[in-house]
């Protein structure tokens, strides 16, 4: 399954919208996300399953692409 994962970068900062990034990633569940990310210490906001309409709308952007673990 591909999810779509909303965090900023930084634990310490007080979250703040116009400084949420996005990556893509495939995994098992969202447990694995938070697992395959933990490394990099970000703050995850949202861990979002992408499937049918919305993930063929995703897959179309110039900006999609998976990361490799």
């Amino acid at each position: 399954m591909i999810y779509k994962v909303y965090y900023q970068e930084s634990m310490l900062e007080v979250p703040v919208r116009e400084n949420t990034k996005s990556l893509y990633l495939e995994a098992e569940d969202p447990r694995e996300v938070r697992e395959l990310l933990a490394d990099r210490k970000y703050n995850i906001e949202l861990i979002q399953l992408l499937e049918g309409n919305y993930l063929e709308y995703e897959q179309a952007s110039e900006n999609f692409h998976l990361e490799q673990f």
